[in-house]
């Protein structure tokens, strides 16, 4: 499975923990961010990430800047992207059981190390449940968006 990763000038060096642990685990991992003493905006990345995942060239994106804030708005103006902002692994893990987010975001000023790595295990290891009252809200979202 790949998996897209991009960042903002606030998480390279998270970005670059977040990117090993994934390969460790077997997955490969198309890194759109930048790098250490780079700047750049985190629309950019969150565009970049989200057309791969929209695209279907990867299966799920994480974004990370500052807060993680400012990667999901941009994220989630992209059709067709369900990004979640989190920061404990409860939220991270629901969003995938009950949402079907394809698109994690959080905060390198928010989270530590320790911490993001868990909210990517419970990410990509959580499947969605295919409950029929989660694709009748998912549906109601994709309505929104077609209309917007």
């Amino acid at each position: 499975m790949k998996i897209a990763i991009g960042n903002d000038h606030a998480a390279p060096e998270l970005k670059l923990a977040v990117k090993a642990h994934l390969e460790d685990m077997g997955y490969e991992v198309v890194d759109v961010g930048c790098a250490v003493g780079e700047r750049c905006d985190y629309p950019d990345a969150a565009e970049a990430v989200c057309s791969r995942v929209v695209s279907g060239v990867c299966r799920f994106g994480i974004l990370i800047c500052g807060t993680g804030l400012g990667m999901s708005y941009a994220a989630n103006k992209v059709n067709g992207i369900r990004a979640a902002c989190c920061s404990e692994t409860f939220s991270a893990r629901l969003s995938r059981e009950h949402n079907d987010a394809n698109v994690l975001c959080f905060g390198a000023r928010v989270v530590g190390e320790g911490t993001a790595l868990d909210l990517v295990d419970a990410f990509v290891g959580t499947e969605f449940s295919g409950d029929e009252r989660h694709r009748r809200r998912l549906d109601k979202i994709a309505a929104i968006e077609s209309r917007n």
